[in-house]
């Protein structure tokens, strides 16, 4: 069997992973201990985020044609790729978040939502909170002033209603 077709499998999972993903991070692991990337991993992984190292060729090849290409500039050295599919800040919150820990970890770039961002970029869309944080703070926002009106009412009705309000 030829090389090619030995490397060809490889090549397409890549590409099936990031053709539907929310966001794509790279980052440069050397240095980390076996410790910190199984912690790594396991943070990821509880995120819903998919980790793999694979070798830069594979990635550029899987990358070519697809809104992932301009990624191929930062495929220098060892590199890993962060995918998720579903939460588009979470692969940038988890390794920023680790990164704070483990100053080994470099992240390079990363594409979200179709839109290449640098290091920096990556890690100004690390600071948004998840979709679910942000679901909730909507919700509370929305209940706090019906919370007050029910209030307010509650007391009016304690002091003897809208002639108690008028004196």
């Amino acid at each position: 069997m030829a090389k090619v077709e030995l490397k060809a499998p490889i090549v397409e999972e890549i590409a099936s992973a990031i053709k539907d993903a929310q966001s794509v991070v790279l980052v440069d692991y050397r240095g980390l201990t076996v410790e910190q990337d199984t912690q790594l991993r396991k943070n990821l992984r509880e995120a819903g985020v998919t980790y793999k190292v694979y070798k830069n060729t594979f990635m550029t090849r899987a990358f070519k044609d697809t809104e992932c290409e301009d990624l191929t500039q930062y495929l220098e050295g060892p590199n890993a790729i962060a995918i998720s599919a579903e939460d588009a800040t979470a692969p940038a919150r988890v390794l920023a978040e680790f990164a704070k820990t483990a100053d080994k970890l470099e992240i390079k770039a990363g594409i979200v939502e179709g839109t290449v961002y640098d290091a920096k970029g990556i890690a100004a869309i690390a600071s948004i909170p998840s979709r679910e944080v942000l679901i909730s703070r909507l919700l509370g926002s929305m209940q706090s002033p019906v919370t007050n009106f029910a209030r307010v009412m509650n007391q009016l009705a304690e002091k003897g209603g809208a002639s108690a309000a008028a004196e």
